[in-house]
């Protein structure tokens, strides 16, 4: 007796944890499945089916429709939302790329540098000024090398005009000599030649 009082007992208590699950599964945030679920439990039981008031089905069909007619006017907001959103989007990338472009621009500005009314970039401008310094080294260089060449050069026809105006010297000092010793000589010739007569 006990035993069957603990399994009507067990049952009971399994039928109704049962009947709330299948509450709990019901309950949703819509008031469609909130219609369902109260028309569902208010109707009565017929040899194993459902016997649903005539009156709540349409009063359910109308909500339902309600409810559809309500979710459209729903998507369409949130679709002109997401197009809204999209435009602003779209706006933003634009003024993005625009900025960017701007930001581009004002940068090479900022690193372009005017020599003789031509602009330059830096990486430009220091190419050009380290070429222009390169040729001035290259033509200091020439020149430097030309002056010792023509330094050398120089000295060097200053020493043969000393050795030729020694060995002129030389010369005339060696003619003036021989003249003088012509002279005397034709002196000598000329003294004997009076002393024979």
């Amino acid at each position: 007796m006990s035993s069957k009082l603990y399994l009507v007992v067990a049952f009971v208590l399994a039928s109704v944890f049962q009947m709330n699950a299948q509450a709990d599964s019901l309950k949703t945030d819509t008031p469609i499945q909130d219609e369902f679920s109260a028309l569902i439990q208010e109707s009565n039981n017929y040899q194993g089916y459902k016997v649903v008031d005539y009156d709540k089905l349409i009063e359910l069909r109308n909500t339902t429709r309600n409810y559809i007619s309500e979710l459209k006017e729903e998507i369409i907001i949130q679709k002109n939302t997401v197009d809204q959103q999209n435009d602003e989007i779209q706006k933003l990338k634009s003024d993005l790329q625009s900025t960017q472009e701007d930001l581009k621009r004002v940068s090479e500005e900022k690193d372009a540098l005017m020599f003789l009314g031509m602009p330059f970039s830096k990486g430009g401008y220091k190419s050009m000024m380290w070429g222009i310094v390169a040729a001035l080294v290259v033509i200091l260089l020439i020149l430097f090398f030309r002056f010792k060449s023509s330094n050398a050069a120089t000295k060097d026809a200053q020493q043969k005009l000393s050795e030729t105006e020694k060995e002129f010297d030389a010369y005339r000092t060696k003619a003036l000599e021989k003249e003088q010793r012509l002279g005397r000589m034709l002196q000598d010739e000329k003294n004997k030649a009076s002393g024979n007569v």
